[in-house]
């Protein structure tokens, strides 16, 4: 049996065959020739390999082949990356090193389906992140020739139509015309990310559930369940929390210990669309509006609607974990089954 550690990359991988007495040797494969590094494996060996992009294909490739395969958390794992010696031969080394100490921290694996939609939310964030730097792009030129309109008017293309209803400068029609070319299509595109989100994210295990949670809407439940994935992997709501980035940075210095402002570790578009659903469901529901006022007193409202966001949390992981569906939310009422 050998503990492997690979330093993969998108054309080559370096591996570090390590043996029990502690042995190494060093070899470097073209991705290409994958079959090749494929022959040397045995039934088993274990095998340490950093998440990066395509970590997930090349796990499918070899997980048959081996004993065990751990994809290792690079954001815990400092020993590589804040190592002076950057090196491929030296990452696959300590790799291997550690993973025969068993002392890896591993990175979760979405199955392929969450992963997939994870992705495509996150695609359909950047494309309206463009759209709205494009819209505030026309209001800015239509302010610089004395004309106010309100930025949500030319959301709409009612909106955008509003645009020619003034002369332009050669120049500047064609700018507009281009800007306004480019947010048809960008919202045309959204609206088929939009659709294929809804039509997939129904399949997802949870999805009713977090549905009927008042504030939660389809595309945002798909959202939030992409993110999580198996809730299972959680030992507890506050896992979850930490893992979305939304609980306070916590240092110790002799017996005092300081909280400071939340982590923002995780999927950002997870604690957007989190923050974004907390709003909402603070109007229906009265726990989450009392708490919410009451942190807002002492803390004022920006750290106030953190902290019911990181209750709302607390919220959706039972919510999953036990199967709950809500025939009430507001005032926690679950459906009959």
């Amino acid at each position: 049996m050998s503990d492997l550690g690979i330093d993969l990359h998108t054309n080559s991988l370096t591996v570090c065959y390590r043996t029990r007495q502690g042995k190494e040797k060093v070899c470097t494969f073209a991705l290409k020739d994958l079959d090749a590094f494929c022959k040397t494996l045995r039934k088993r060996d274990r095998v340490a390999v950093e998440a990066t992009g395509n970590t997930r294909w090349f796990v499918q490739q070899i997980r048959q082949r081996v004993k065990k395969v751990i994809v290792v958390n690079p954001n815990k794992f400092e020993v590589i990356t804040k190592s002076v010696r950057k090196t491929d031969k030296h990452d696959a080394k300590t790799l291997a090193y550690f993973l025969s100490k068993d002392m890896l921290p591993k990175a979760r694996m979405k199955d392929e389906k969450t992963a997939q939609l994870h992705s495509l939310a996150e695609t359909r964030d950047k494309l309206v992140k463009q759209r709205t730097a494009l819209l505030n792009k026309i209001h800015n030129v239509l302010n610089s020739h004395g004309i106010t309109l309100k930025k949500e008017s030319l959301g709409t293309q009612k909106g955008l139509d509003t645009i020619w209803s003034w002369d332009w400068p050669v120049v500047v029609e064609v700018e507009l015309k281009v800007l306004v070319c480019q947010i048809q299509q960008l919202t045309k595109s959204i609206k088929q990310l939009d659709e294929e989100l809804s039509v997939r994210g129904r399949r997802l295990k949870g999805h009713a559930n977090l549905c009927s949670i008042k504030g939660i809407g389809a595309k945002s439940a798909t959202v939030l369940l992409s993110v999580i994935g198996a809730v299972k992997d959680f030992e507890s709501e506050h896992k979850l929390a930490a893992y979305f980035g939304i609980v306070p940075r916590v240092s110790n210095s002799n017996e005092t210990q300081h909280h400071g402002r939340i982590t923002k570790r995780g999927s950002k578009l997870g604690r957007t669309t989190l923050v974004q659903c907390t709003l909402v469901a603070k109007r229906y529901s009265p726990y989450l509006r009392r708490f919410y006022e009451r942190i807002k007193v002492r803390r004022g409202s920006g750290k106030a609607i953190i902290a019911t966001a990181r209750k709302f949390l607390g919220i959706i992981y039972n919510t999953l974990v036990n199967g709950w569906v809500f025939e009430d939310f507001p005032n926690f009422v679950l459906a009959k089954s």
